[in-house]
């Protein structure tokens, strides 16, 4: 369903999303199996996705994305792949964002450091860590190490639903 699908992509858990959507994690599970939903609940779940209620609301007529002779599914896999790209986008800039303040931050330090005690470079201490931290940013936003990355996520969740991963 495209609902497991958006919320699978961001990494939410059914609770997660029931508690952004206003909804109860029993309305998330029955959605997501299939069964009718409210249309509060659907325009709740399309707030929150941050996506049109009319894709929502076409849901039940989907069975599957990327069925080629389902009309709505190209139009529907480039909207999640633009919101994907978006997302990935956004990720970038709060890194650029992060390195900017860790540069500002450290050169201002290092003045400080060097007018006060010349002597004695405390200035790496922060540098360091903080800078590990930056590291680690850098490893999630350009997916240095895809050994838990997205093609290991989707394992997993196909795994856990029981179903064969078709390559």
């Amino acid at each position: 369903m495209l609902i497991q699908k958006l919320r699978l992509q961001r990494g939410w858990s059914q609770q997660q999303l029931a508690d952004l959507s206003g909804l109860s994690v029993r309305t998330i599970q029955r959605i997501e199996r299939g069964q009718g939903a409210s249309v509060e609940s659907l325009k709740s779940l399309a707030s929150v996705f941050e996506i049109d209620f009319s894709e929502l609301n076409q849901e039940p007529a989907m069975t599957d994305l990327t069925a080629p002779d389902t009309a709505a599914a190209p139009v529907a896999s480039r909207e999640l792949e633009e919101m994907l790209a978006l997302q990935h986008v956004n990720r970038l800039k709060r890194f650029y964002r992060h390195l900017a303040q860790y540069a500002l931050v450290m050169v201002l330090l290092a003045a400080v450091n060097l007018l006060t005690s010349p002597h004695r470079l405390w200035v790496v201490w922060p540098a360091l860590g903080w800078g590990i931290g930056l590291l680690l940013q850098a490893v999630n936003t350009f997916e240095l190490l895809p050994i838990l990355g997205p093609d290991w996520e989707k394992r997993q969740v196909e795994k856990r639903l029981g179903r064969k991963l078709s390559s």
